[in-house]
């Protein structure tokens, strides 16, 4: 994003949502803008990829109770639902009519439930790696594998629940008994901490986020809605976890997952220590949303 950024607080029931919005509203050329949300991934996030579309009004923000966004509503849970409702708030405020929108994760999984509840507000949307169980075959079992390194993380803190967290994303096809027969994994093999640092608040470890993988999408409202929803997944990603969801996702949408650079966060800069490939990313979204103009 520019030195332009102009950022804006929206008072919403429950909570003050931060957003940022990068180029003139109305859009210079009179393309929708461009939204990109994530889940639990804030506004920084997006940075890299927002400079590879200079040419568009991009608009970024942060979830509920994350980064800048408060939340007064007495809850610490994230629900997709509630998220597209704080969405659908920012739509209508920015009085720039539908948006495209790329949405990221758990970010995904709020966009599918925002077309599918205010399907007017969005024209594109290209949601990249849903996580979500339900779409599964072995749904059950990929429950049980989520909830693992939960409960890593509510006995051991962000060393054990990080390393479960990662153990289970990179296992490749359906969770099987062997994959639930293995021991946790040491967290210093992926160069975390061992010891317990106390935190049982994290938007992604915790089961403050559960509703995120749990939720069932409404395909038939995604299909009958007037926005195009393609789904995207990294060329590192099939076979995970989050490839076999966006995957799973597709099929169930009539459509095959359209193919991206890198992994989960391949649209991440180098100032992360999980960098992406986001000029390469943001070729292939850039022709995407070219298609559709």
């Amino acid at each position: 994003m520019t030195s332009a950024v102009e950022t804006r607080t929206l008072e919403t029931a429950g909570a003050a949502l931060v957003y940022d919005v990068d180029g003139p509203l109305p859009t210079a050329d009179g393309r929708p803008p461009l939204f990109m949300i994530g889940q639990p991934m804030t506004a920084d996030g997006f940075r890299a990829l927002a400079s590879f579309f200079s040419d568009r009004t991009v608009i970024t923000y942060d979830p509920r109770g994350l980064g800048r966004s408060t939340r007064s509503d007495g809850r610490s849970d994230n629900v997709p639902a509630t998220q597209a409702e704080d969405v659908h708030a920012i739509i209508t405020a920015l009085h720039a009519g539908p948006v495209e929108m790329f949405a990221s994760s758990g970010g995904a999984v709020t966009a599918l439930a925002l077309v599918a509840a205010h399907p007017a507000d969005v024209t594109l949307l290209v949601a990249h790696e849903p996580p979500m169980v339900t779409v599964l075959p072995d749904a059950d079992a990929a429950a049980r594998a989520v909830a693992g390194f939960q409960d890593a993380y509510a006995t051991g803190g962000w060393g054990a629940g990080m390393a479960a967290f990662l153990a289970m994303t990179m296992w490749r096809g359906e969770f099987t008994d062997e994959f639930f027969a293995q021991s946790r994994p040491d967290p210093a093999q992926f160069g975390m901490p061992s010891a317990d640092d106390g935190s049982r608040d994290d938007p992604l470890l915790s089961e403050r986020s559960k509703a995120v993988p749990s939720y069932r999408p409404d395909i038939d409202a995604l299909r009958s809605a007037p926005a195009r929803v393609v789904i995207g997944v990294g060329e590192e990603s099939v076979g995970t976890f989050t490839g076999r969801t966006a995957a799973a996702t597709a099929e169930l949408l009539n459509q095959e997952a359209t193919v991206f650079p890198s992994h989960h966060g391949g649209f991440v800069g180098g100032d992360t220590p999980y960098a992406g490939k986001p000029e390469e990313f943001a070729r292939t979204l850039h022709g995407i949303l070219d298609t559709t103009s």
